[in-house]
């Protein structure tokens, strides 16, 4: 029996289940809101089941028979995206969707230069970027919702592969005013009861917080925030000294005061910045690619935004 239903009136049906609301899906796939009615009048017709509950005035929710074949739609819509990925990888040409997840704390640093040198040299390639914390790479991997991760070596589980990227030592940041910031290096003792800002982000608060754990003290912690970027200025305006293993090209915290960056000696190992992918088998070529192609770019230039050890 012939198909009476396209994978595109599926895709606005996932939408409107998803959103809830015929005008919010129409945004989200960038289509009219018509357009997207007429598809999910047309699917109700085709399958003679009434796919959503209508009431005015409230958002629109999936029927019983809607719920199971939202699922359905799903691994439908999935299985196409295979079929085209494996056309893809059987091609010579390196084309087809990438989900990349990187680190937020340097994803302003390196992402964008990687990505766009990337698609500048496969224009068919369909990149998208996420900007995550290492436990949120770690889990987008095994579920399958990013193909790879820029990442630190940090509790990679065996499912997990990682190839090593660059080596990144740790640095003591102090507002150029601090009494630390003309020291050539700091050992993990020169902190014991100056103020902290912590970089609270899972696994990487660990590693920093390692460092008096083997000094058997605990930090004089002032500040905590998950955002580098108020970590640079919290810094810099004299909330005390933060710990981080990128040393930037740039010298100025957000808001346009200064920073100095000082050698952290002993207590800490260096962090690999690398890429992370789910062990697989038969890795898609699009991935091996992009690998390939950070290798190349790192080896030849170093990291983006970052100054060469």
């Amino acid at each position: 029996m012939p198909l009476r239903f396209t994978l595109r009136q599926l895709e606005y049906f996932i939408a409107v289940g998803e959103a809830g609301s015929v005008a919010l899906a129409a945004k989200r796939v960038n289509v009219s809101s018509p357009s997207i009615s007429a598809a999910i009048a047309q699917l109700e017709t085709e399958f003679g089941l009434q796919l959503f509950l209508r009431r005015h005035a409230h958002a629109l929710a999936l029927t019983a028979a809607g719920r199971q074949l939202m699922v359905e739609a799903r691994r439908a819509l999935a299985a196409a995206e295979a079929l085209t990925t494996l056309a893809s990888d059987i091609g010579s040409e390196i084309s087809g969707p990438l989900a990349i997840g990187c680190l937020k704390t340097f994803a302003p640093l390196i992402l964008p230069e990687l990505r766009h040198q990337f698609e500048v040299a496969h224009p068919a390639a369909r990149v998208t970027q996420y900007e995550l914390d290492h436990a949120d790479i770690l889990e987008g991997l095994l579920r399958g919702e990013i193909d790879i991760g820029l990442t630190y070596d940090l509790a990679v589980p065996g499912d997990v592969a990682f190839q090593p990227l660059a080596t990144l030592d740790p640095w003591v940041i102090v507002a150029p005013s601090h009494p630390l910031a003309g020291k050539p290096e700091i050992v993990p003792e020169d902190l014991l009861d100056e103020p902290m800002v912590l970089l609270d982000l899972p696994y990487s608060g660990d590693y920093f917080l390692g460092l008096f754990d083997r000094i058997g003290t605990a930090p004089v912690i002032a500040e905590r925030t998950r955002d580098m970027a108020v970590l640079r200025s919290l810094v810099a305006n004299g909330y005390g000294y933060s710990l981080i293993n990128t040393r930037t090209i740039q010298d100025q915290a957000p808001d346009g005061k200064r920073l100095a960056f000082v050698p952290l000696k002993g207590g800490l190992r260096p962090l690999k910045l690398g890429l992370a992918t789910a062990r697989a088998e038969f890795p898609r070529t699009m991935t091996t690619a992009f690998a390939e192609h950070c290798r190349a770019m790192i080896a030849k230039n170093g990291l983006p935004g970052c100054k060469p050890a």
